[in-house]
């Protein structure tokens, strides 16, 4: 069974930066056949998507965070990026990874305990 492990969370003021990881258990070949993904989940809100990048490194973003969020990944170390910039309180939220798939979503059916990103002044 695949185990994530998101890190770098914290707190930030609005403007601020941050850099989220995300390491997955899985064997590198395996790691690298899936696309991952970062997902967020807000006090009282569902949890969405925020960025995805495919097997093939393409990449796909949320309106509201394009041009400010950077997804990438790293295959040789099992894990995947989220570079945030220019952070706003309205990404305060638990942020998650998982392994994903354009126009199916999350692939695995657990979650990491997710890394907590708090923008406020």
């Amino acid at each position: 069974q695949v185990q994530l492990v998101e890190s770098g969370g914290g707190l930030v003021q609005p403007g601020g930066s941050l850099r989220l990881s995300c390491q997955a258990s899985a064997s590198r070949m395996e790691f690298s056949i899936y696309g991952m993904a970062w997902y967020r989940q807000a006090p009282g809100k569902q949890r969405e998507l925020v960025a995805g990048i495919t097997s093939l490194f393409i990449t796909n973003y949320a309106d509201s965070v394009k041009g400010r969020f950077t997804i990438s990944r790293d295959n040789p170390k099992n894990t995947v990026y989220l570079q945030m910039n220019s952070l706003k309180p309205e990404d305060t939220a638990v942020y998650y990874c998982n392994r994903w798939r354009v126009g199916v979503g999350p692939l695995l059916g657990s979650w990491g305990q997710g890394t907590q990103v708090t923008v406020s002044s």
